[in-house]
């Protein structure tokens, strides 16, 4: 089949977000399903606390080893072929999952978590260009928030319904009530769980491979991301290096820091949640989640309506760093803030610590929809590099929250977010100066600027 390219200002954008946001939709479900795997697999591989951080930390890891190979393979194939490898690598992950709990191996769900991540790394990278250059420049972050919205609806579903088709009627198991088991009972339960995880995962792993097929032959348009002189009208010449733009590295570890305290918030709370013996742990990630849609449409709202997307960063850093001492100084048994926010709905109520984690969802909503718009500004033809080297920095979801596990385990779970501080703080630093410092001037750069001079 015949690929069409098209300019990323053609009013032609709305077949290509459904489609993406449907990609959008699955990824997220597939990221999010690790706030309830984390406390899941703590419980059936018998694993410490730094060891369950792991088993996400290793589906980040994936980013920062593939991020570049799959920048190549994009480069190669084009984003619609490189979007349906993506689906079947994850297909293939799901297939994983299957003999990881037939014997219930630690080792062999890491393995399963890596290639999930690998071919999350290639959607990633291929989808999220695409949407910011798909349209105009100044609504790329409002394209993003609906993506986002799609992203974080699957984050609140996700653990809930793997609470129901995972743990069905043990849906209150915990890693306290395990732990004051029989040896017996203990390893009889265990095994129930670890099989209740074979044919979620074996459907899901027919569905994503269906829908591999389906991209590879659906009507998704290339991009045409050369970027032309609105002078002369000519083609603008690739930079030689991606170093050449700070913004662009700035917001490489901006995104660092933020996925790290992202993750730290919806893959901890269920951990955290489940050592002070809060029931149905493992759905906590979707109060998080839910958050974060509440934020991505207030985004949707305000952005550029009412403030820029680096504005919109500024607050959305300012308000992490309230929240993340607020948790740390918070009541771990009074739940006045869960009964004002959603006990009048009738949903559980949960301490008041536990309640900021989840807040922290809000926080972080309008940070990765801000910063993409941010640091491709300029890149053109280079996009495909420079969006590879920011799912790079994807791997603060793995890197940061082994830094909270081993804090915890050194001084204790609660003191341990303490250092989500210093993350919102680069943020905010992004957000004021960093997404403003200009692009370096190259060799490149001199030589066209001496010709444009002699013509």
């Amino acid at each position: 089949m015949q690929t069409t390219a098209v300019s990323p200002n053609q009013n032609s954008s709305l077949l290509p977000m459904v489609i993406i946001g449907g990609l959008f939709f699955i990824f997220g479900f597939i990221t999010w399903l690790n706030g309830a795997l984390v406390p899941f697999l703590q419980i059936v591989c018998n694993l410490n606390e730094i060891q369950a951080i792991l088993i996400a930390s290793t589906f980040y890891f994936a980013y920062v080893v593939m991020a570049l190979p799959m920048a190549k393979v994009l480069e190669i194939t084009g984003y619609r072929k490189a979007m349906s490898v993506g689906l079947g690598m994850i297909s293939a992950g799901c297939l994983l999952y299957i003999p990881a709990a037939q014997a219930q191996s630690f080792a062999l769900f890491l393995v399963a978590q890596f290639v999930l991540g690998t071919g999350l790394t290639l959607l990633q990278t291929a989808s999220n260009p695409y949407i910011v250059k798909i349209g105009p420049e100044e609504t790329a972050a409002v394209r993003i928030s609906i993506m986002g919205i799609l992203n974080k609806l699957a984050g609140v579903v996700a653990p809930m319904i793997f609470t129901v088709l995972v743990l069905g009627e043990f849906g209150d198991v915990t890693a306290k009530s395990i732990a004051a088991m029989s040896e017996v009972d203990r390893a009889a339960k265990i095994t129930i769980l670890a099989d209740g995880l074979i044919y979620p995962y074996l459907w899901m792993a027919i569905a994503l491979a269906v829908l591999a097929l389906a991209m590879l032959k659906s009507r998704l348009p290339e991009l045409n991301l050369n970027e032309i002189d609105q002078t002369t009208g000519e083609e603008i010449k690739a930079q030689t290096s991606l170093f050449a733009f700070p913004h662009l590295i700035l917001g490489a570890a901006t995104l660092f820091v933020y996925v790290g305290v992202e993750v730290i918030a919806g893959d901890t709370i269920g951990l955290f949640g489940s050592s002070l013996g809060v029931a149905n742990a493992t759905t906590l990630t979707s109060f998080t989640m839910a958050f974060m849609v509440l934020g991505y449409f207030l985004g949707l709202v305000l952005i550029p309506r009412v403030m820029t997307e680096r504005h919109a960063l500024l607050g959305s850093a300012v308000l992490g760093m309230i929240l993340s001492v607020a948790v740390v100084f918070s009541s771990t048994t009074d739940t006045f803030f869960s009964e004002i926010l959603w006990g009048w709905m009738g949903l559980g109520l949960v301490p008041n610590t536990i309640t900021f984690i989840a807040l922290l969802g809000f926080a972080n909503a309008i940070v990765w929809p801000a910063i993409w718009p941010l640091a491709l500004k300029g890149l053109g033809e280079m996009t495909a590099k420079a969006s590879a080297l920011l799912i790079m920095g994807i791997a603060g979801g793995a890197i940061l929250p082994l830094v909270y596990g081993g804090l915890s385990a050194l001084f204790s779970s609660q003191s341990a977010y303490w250092m989500m501080l210093p993350c919102y703080m680069f943020i905010f630093y992004y957000a004021l100066i960093g997404c403003k410092i200009p692009p370096r001037t190259t060799k490149v750069n001199r030589q066209q600027t001496q010709a444009k001079v002699k013509a």
